[in-house]
């Protein structure tokens, strides 16, 4: 393994490839690629681990780096009543949603619990997809939609790569050309890459500027992969795998660990502004307007973790404590490269939430730490950086 660090290797163990988990297109690239070890996301492969995480991460915020997450599985909904089914399983106001447009989409349960958080392209006239998060968010909008919703609910075959950093909009101008400039933040447009129809939105998991490809025919998988790799080889592209460290700086959250089905968006720091005031009726609507009144009890919120760098994540939640009672959890922590800093994410009582507060906190191994409460997102609350444009 490149690079491997012995603490991480302390964490994992193999994994057989089987027919029971699905490969993405890009799958066969990423292990050509030098990948050597992969995560479970959405029953398929996820590339975990090229290259020591650090590197990875300069990579990320200095260049332009490439992602297998074909893993984003995308959820089809069409038909006549497509655009009435969207806005009634999130907290979101889609009536504003353009053709054309993205949103970053919590789809909500009838207690205002959050299902998925997937990003959501309406890709055309009554057609829409969900790219999701680690659960079965499809299923969720086919049952919502029995007898109810003249739609079809559908996993087509679509399938995104990440281009990712301040050099992606030159790498992708290569292959589309200048249009690519055109793309504003959370827009999309389609294109032909070596002859390949491609949707290309101006999304990402990481803040930075970028850009991800939906290859609409799997079989066209590694030809994307090959010419994305060749034209961002002047700037010295990579491979890599989601970078845990940039995604905590911009309070990028991971669904089934960050937050599940229990909490809702007002639980979720950065979250309560996606409970959009609106005249139509979705699920969740009437949990959402009392908590909305009430408050919430506890909260997630950022963190600084005092003490030496951290060499791997966590690998199990570590409970926070108050007079030795646990009264929440830190559900990821790592090191920032460029903050210098350990951050992550912890949930605590609403009474510790606040920027200032100090916790106690032990790890997996027992050793005891203290964290700091500090506000989201730790850097970029504009999200500046992302939406800027991209043309030289």
């Amino acid at each position: 393994m490149a690079n491997e660090r012995s603490e991480m290797l302390e964490k994992s163990t193999t994994l057989y490839f089987g027919p029971w988990y699905r490969q993405s297109p890009f799958f066969k690239s990423t292990l050509a690629a030098g990948c050597s070890a992969y995560d479970i996301y959405n029953h398929m492969y996820l590339p975990a681990y090229y290259d020591d995480p650090d590197v990875e991460y300069w990579a990320l915020v200095e260049g332009v780096t490439m992602w297998d997450v074909g893993v984003e599985r995308t959820v089809e909904v069409s038909g006549r009543d497509a655009d009435r089914l969207v806005d009634y399983i999130t907290c979101r106001d889609l009536t504003r949603c353009a053709i054309g447009q993205g949103k970053y989409m919590p789809v909500t349960a009838p207690d205002g619990g959050i299902v998925n958080d997937p990003v959501l392209l309406h890709i055309g006239a009554d057609r829409w997809w969900m790219q999701l998060a680690d659960s079965d968010a499809g299923l969720y909008a086919l049952g919502v939609a029995a007898g109810r919703f003249d739609v079809d609910v559908t996993l087509p075959d679509v399938h995104p790569m990440q281009v990712q950093g301040p050099l992606a909009g030159k790498t992708l101008e290569k292959l589309v050309g200048p249009d690519v400039y055109d793309i504003k933040y959370y827009w999309l447009a389609e294109f032909e890459i070596a002859d390949i129809p491609v949707v290309i939105s101006r999304t990402g998991w990481t803040a930075v500027p970028g850009f991800e490809i939906n290859v609409l025919d799997r079989d066209h998988g590694s030809a994307l992969w090959d010419a994305v790799a060749a034209a961002g080889e002047e700037f010295g592209i990579r491979p890599i795998a989601p970078c845990e460290a940039r995604r905590i700086e911009a309070g990028i959250f991971n669904y089934g660990s960050d937050m599940t089905l229990d909490d809702t968006p007002f639980h979720v720091s950065g979250m309560e502004r996606l409970v959009e005031p609106q005249h139509q009726d979705y699920l969740g609507k009437a949990s959402l307007e009392r908590i909305r009144e009430t408050g919430v009890d506890r909260k997630l919120v950022g963190m600084i973790l005092e003490g030496e760098q951290l060499a791997a994540e966590l690998s199990e939640v570590w409970p926070v404590l108050v007079d030795g009672d646990q009264v929440g959890r830190v559900t990821d922590a790592v090191w920032s490269p460029g903050l210098e800093k350990n951050i992550g994410y912890v949930w605590v009582p609403i009474e510790l939430s606040h920027p200032g507060s100090r916790l106690d906190i032990v790890t997996e191994g027992g050793e005891e730490l203290t964290a700091v409460v500090a506000a989201l997102p730790f850097v970029d609350p504009d999200k500046r950086v992302p939406a800027q444009s991209l043309k030289a």
